[in-house]
């Protein structure tokens, strides 16, 4: 990047001429291989496919940091900008490849952000698990980070602030066997993420800063008034997804962009499916629609 930082980056060429460039954003805690199968799917259907792993997660925190802390300062906007310059690199030799950006949980905020700062780039955007402004609730979250910082450091893991934003998201499901069943009905996916090394860690009070920071600008009418006006997005969560509130959250994000004129938002939920749609037990008719949706008028 251009501080000097080292980003993990996978590709994925079709064999024939591609169709569409897909750009995958990971969520919080995880990392960017979990989406393999996914991408190998689009692939077979003639996609690029393309990801990273944000600054503190996967293989790029191993590189040039830890995992859970994004940067000093700014760290949200860091891996917004992150995007743009891994893009830059990645389209190099792809040439003119409509280009969609999907995003899921913290990546569709960080998509929400690009979509507000360079929506001219992009032919699609599909945000997958995105939530709505926590309002008074991330501006505690920012307090507590901040006294947490002074009292330790703002690289300390903040156990607290990762109780207070996923404590509850178990709560309505009765038969939780571990505190991760919210991600998926497949006991098997949980499984695979409580095992991986670079999944379920602790982030940093610094790293909450930044996360509270980046919900509360993509929420402002003065920043989603810059999208351009006829861009296609695609909100796509779980029916039983706590993170967008079993879609309640997700229509109020589709409404505040409607609200400032835009004029192409479809929102889809998914029967039978939690946080993580692509690792759900019906993850392949989500496969199948959410590649309809974006071949739709290519």
């Amino acid at each position: 990047m251009s501080d000097g930082h080292l980003v993990h980056i996978v590709k994925y060429m079709p064999e024939e001429t591609p169709v569409l460039h897909v750009h995958l954003l990971h969520g919080m805690a995880e990392h960017i291989e979990r989406y393999e199968e996914f991408a190998q799917f689009l692939v077979g259907n003639g996609f690029i496919v393309s990801g990273h792993d944000h600054r503190g997660h996967g293989k790029t925190a191993e590189k040039n940091g830890q995992l859970g802390f994004l940067a000093d300062q700014d760290g949200f906007d860091r891996i917004v900008e992150d995007v743009r310059e891994v893009l830059v690199h990645v389209r190099e030799d792809i040439g003119d490849v409509p280009l969609v950006l999907f995003g899921h949980s913290m990546g569709s905020f960080v998509a929400r952000r690009y979509m507000q700062k360079y929506s001219e780039s992009l032919a699609k955007v599909v945000l997958s698990g995105t939530a709505f402004d926590p309002g008074i609730m991330g501006d505690i979250g920012t307090v507590i980070g901040k006294l947490a910082s002074k009292k330790k450091t703002p690289q300390a893991e903040s156990p607290l602030l990762n109780k207070l934003s996923f404590g509850g998201f178990n709560k309505q499901f009765k038969d939780a066997e571990t505190d991760f069943d919210w991600l998926s009905s497949d006991a098997n996916e949980v499984k695979k993420y409580i095992d991986d090394p670079y999944c379920g860690f602790i982030p940093s009070n610094q790293f909450y800063i930044d996360l509270f920071h980046g919900l509360k600008i993509i929420h402002q009418d003065s920043e989603l008034q810059y999208m351009r006006k006829d861009l296609p997005i695609l909100l796509v969560s779980g029916l039983d997804d706590p993170v967008g509130k079993s879609g309640k959250d997700i229509f109020k994000v589709a409404k505040g962009m409607t609200n400032v004129g835009m004029e192409n938002v479809t929102v889809q939920l998914i029967e039978n499916a939690r946080h993580e749609i692509l690792n759900e037990v019906n993850k392949n008719d989500t496969y199948q629609f959410i590649q309809n949706w974006m071949l739709k008028d290519v």
